[in-house]
């Protein structure tokens, strides 16, 4: 239906902004861990940093 269309529009765009400031600002691309618990470790820390900003508990 076009509702669904456009709700689905609407969250990808979410969806992309939130990942292009991911990419951008925090470099989400750029970890270079050793191991798996290494990656989850540094994207945990990129997540919790974005959360805090977005809360506004921070400031960037």
């Amino acid at each position: 239906s076009d509702a669904w269309k456009q709700w689905m529009k609407r969250k990808r765009k979410v969806v992309e902004t939130v990942f292009s400031i991911l990419v951008d600002s925090y470099r989400i691309t750029k970890i270079r861990a050793n191991s798996v618990s290494g990656f989850e470790t540094a994207l945990d820390g990129i997540l919790l940093a974005y959360s805090l900003v977005v809360l506004g508990l921070v400031e960037r």
